[in-house]
């Protein structure tokens, strides 16, 4: 077993991470650990390649009823983002004219004929740095990030 996997089991067990974040790093040392090997020097410097979108909602552990309450945890397969956004070549010419008009009613400049392959990679790449965290005034963990 390696150094680090040892340090974050560690802190799994000492409470100083919840284990979706333990999760998340030993996916992290596992990527790595397999593009040292697998990937040619070359491209050893470039990002791996975002599997999945999550997004957790946890409650304050210190709260007395944290294990009463809800949790959320959502993993959506960055494939299915892919598919759905290839999918926008098959919306009828006039129902993208009414999506286009209503994005610019709210304020969106946004044109869905614009959408191409190629920018559906760059937005995933671009998500493949996006972290998000948020703490309630109630201590609720919110986390928005790509693994």
């Amino acid at each position: 077993m390696s150094e680090n996997r040892k340090k974050i089991l560690d802190m799994l067990a000492n409470k100083k991470i919840s284990v979706d974040e333990a999760n998340r790093l030993l996916n992290a040392l596992e990527a790595e650990r397999s593009d040292s090997e697998d990937t040619p020097k070359a491209e050893a410097g470039r990002k791996t390649s975002a599997k999945y979108l999550r997004v957790t909602v946890l409650p304050d552990p210190a709260s007395e009823n944290s294990q009463n309450v809800d949790r959320v945890n959502i993993r959506v397969p960055m494939s299915l983002i892919r598919a759905g956004m290839k999918l926008t070549s098959l919306i009828p010419p006039a129902a993208r004219d009414k999506v286009n008009g209503a994005l610019q009613e709210k304020g969106i400049d946004f044109d869905v004929n614009s959408v191409k392959p190629d920018d559906i990679e760059g937005l995933i790449g671009a998500l493949s740095d996006l972290e998000v965290d948020v703490v309630s005034s109630k201590g609720e963990k919110v986390k928005v990030f790509v693994e």
